[in-house]
C-alpha cells in the first residue's frame, strides 16, 4: 500500500514514519525545500524520542520518501493525509489556508479515485470545504473524478508520540462511504491485529472528537490550577486533594497536576478555535472561556510569587529558570508558560538565565540574546536571587542542592511544577514555594 502525507510538521512526520514502520510505502511532502533536503539526510527538524532512528531506518529500506512535489505523488497513492498546519487567526479561529491549498492541488492533478484524509486538527465542517474545493478544481478542468473525504484526528502526546502512534488507546475515523471505510480498515489492518480499537463515525463527529478531547484535558488542568490557588489561600495541599479525587474511578488521576499553566501546539490553539466556532454558531462555551482565562493567568503565577518574595523593585535582579519547553521530552515552545514568564521578568528589569536540556536552540530563535543561556542547571543558578522551575524534566528531580545553594545569591526556589518536597527543601536551607501547597 502507498500513501502520502502533506506536511512534515510534528503530526505529519510522526504519522508518515510510523506508517512506514508498519510496512507501508510513504511519501512525505512539504513546501519547505530545506526541511525536505535535511530529512533526506536524516536530519530531523523536531525533537521526539525514537523518531530519528525510525526515519533513518525506513529511508534506508526505501519505504519512506521525502519530496516537495505533491502533484507528482497524488496519482501514485491510495490515501492522502493532509497534516499541514492550522495556525490560529487573530480571532482565535483555525486558519485553513494550507488545508485548502492541499485540496486545490488534489483537484488540479488527480486522475483516479483517491481517499483524502484530514489529519490536522480542523473545525467541524472543514471536510465539506475540502470536498467542495476539490470539486471546484475538477470543474475548472472539465472532469469529474470520484474521491472520498475522511477525518482521522491525531491523539499524539509530544515526547511520547511514536509510542502513542504505534500503541494507540483508540483510533478515531470519520467516513462517509463504505469504500472509504474499507480503505481505512486496510490501512490500519496492522493495528487491528493487536486488538487496538478503531472507532468509526461520521466525519463531523470525528472532527469534533479531537477538539472535545483536548478541551476536556485543558479543562482538567485549569480546574486543578484554580483549586490549587484556593488550597494556598485556605491552607490545604493540592497534592493531597489530587490523590483523593484521583482515586475516584469516575475521575481518574490523569491531567490533575497543578502547575504554572499548559502550553504547546494543541491545547491553547484548540480551545481558542472551539470557543470561536461555538460563538459563530450562537453557542457560547462558557466553561472553556473560563479554562482559557485561568490558564493565561496561571502562566504568571511564578512572577507573582517572585514579586511577593523580593518586592516590586525587581530591576537588575538575577533570576534563573530551569525549563523552557512547554513540557518535558520536547523542544516545543509554542504557547509555553516560560515565554509569558520571561516576558514579565524582562519587563520588570530582571536579568534572566535559563537552562533546558533540548529547547535552548528554539529559545534562541524566539528570543535571541534578550536572556542568557546556561550549559547546565548549576551554571543557570550562578548568582541568582531566585530559581524558578518551569518544566519538569527528569534531570531536575535530584540535583545537588548543596551545589545549587553555593551558587545562588539567595536560596529562593519557586517551583511551578511541584517537583520537590517542601520539608526537604526547608532542611536544605531554601525558601521554597510551589503551587497549591
Amino acid at each position: 500500500m502507498k500513501i502520502a502525507i502533506a506536511g512534515t510538521g510534528y503530526v505529519g512526520l510522526v504519522t508518515g514514519t510510523c506508517f512506514a514502520e508498519m510496512g507501508i510505502e510513504v511519501y512525505c511532502v512539504d513546501i519547505d525545500r530545506r526541511k525536505i533536503e535535511d530529512l533526506k539526510k536524516g536530519i530531523i527538524p523536531i525533537y521526539e524520542p525514537g523518531l530519528e532512528e525510525m526515519v533513518i531506518r525506513n529511508c534506508e529500506v526505501g519505504r519512506l520518501h521525502f519530496t516537495t512535489d505533491l502533484a507528482s505523488v497524488i496519482n501514485r497513492v491510495e490515501v492522502l493525509f493532509s497534516a499541514v498546519g492550522t495556525p490560529p487567526d487573530e480571532d482565535g479561529s483555525a486558519d485553513l489556508t494550507y488545508v485548502l491549498d492541499v485540496a486545490r492541488t488534489v483537484g488540479q492533478h488527480m486522475t483516479d479515485y483517491l481517499l483524502v484524509v484530514t489529519k490536522s486538527t480542523v473545525p467541524v465542517g472543514t471536510a465539506a470545504k475540502i470536498k467542495q474545493t476539490i470539486r471546484d478544481e475538477q470543474a475548472r478542468r472539465g472532469i469529474s473524478v470520484d474521491f472520498d473525504i475522511a477525518s482521522n484526528p491525531e491523539f499524539l502526546k509530544e515526547g511520547a508520540a511514536v509510542k502513542d502512534f504505534m500503541h494507540p488507546d483508540r483510533i478515531v475515523v470519520g467516513v462517509e462511504t463504505p469504500r472509504a471505510r474499507k480503505r481505512m480498515e486496510k490501512l490500519y489492518h496492522p493495528f487491528l491485529l493487536n486488538n487496538f480499537r478503531i472507532i468509526f463515525m461520521d466525519v463531523p463527529s470525528a472532527e469534533m472528537t479531537k477538539y472535545a478531547a483536548n478541551a476536556m484535558l485543558a479543562t482538567r488542568i485549569s480546574f486543578m490550577n484554580d483549586m490549587a490557588n484556593l488550597c494556598e489561600a485556605i491552607g490545604a495541599d493540592i497534592n493531597m486533594v489530587r490523590k483523593g479525587i484521583g482515586a475516584d474511578s469516575r475521575i481518574g488521576s490523569s491531567f490533575l497536576y497543578a502547575g504554572c499553566g499548559y502550553g504547546g501546539s494543541c491545547f491553547p490553539k484548540d480551545v481558542k478555535a472551539l470557543i470561536r466556532t461555538a460563538r459563530t454558531h450562537g453557542c457560547p462555551m462558557r466553561i472553556l472561556q473560563a479554562v482559557e482565562d485561568v490558564n493565561e493567568d496561571q502562566k504568571t503565577v511564578l512572577f507573582r510569587k517572585l514579586r511577593d518574595e523580593l518586592g516590586d523593585e525587581l530591576h537588575g535582579r538575577r533570576v534563573a529558570l530551569w525549563g523552557l519547553a512547554f513540557k518535558p521530552e520536547t523542544d516545543d515552545m509554542r504557547e509555553a508558560p516560560a515565554l509569558v514568564l520571561i516576558e514579565a521578568l524582562l519587563q520588570a528589569g530582571c536579568r534572566v538565565t535559563a537552562y533546558d536540556p533540548v529547547a535552548i536552540p528554539e529559545a534562541r530563535r524566539r528570543m535571541g540574546d534578550r536572556i542568557s543561556y546556561a550549559g547546565d542547571i548549576y551554571e543557570a543558578a550562578e548568582g541568582a536571587e531566585a530559581l524558578l522551575i518551569v518544566t519538569e524534566w527528569k534531570e531536575f528531580r535530584l540535583p545537588s542542592w548543596t551545589a545549587v545553594k553555593e551558587r545562588m545569591k539567595r536560596p529562593l526556589i519557586l517551583d511551578g511544577r511541584n517537583i520537590y518536597d517542601p520539608d526537604e527543601m526547608a532542611e536544605a536551607g531554601f525558601t521554597y514555594h510551589c503551587i497549591g501547597r
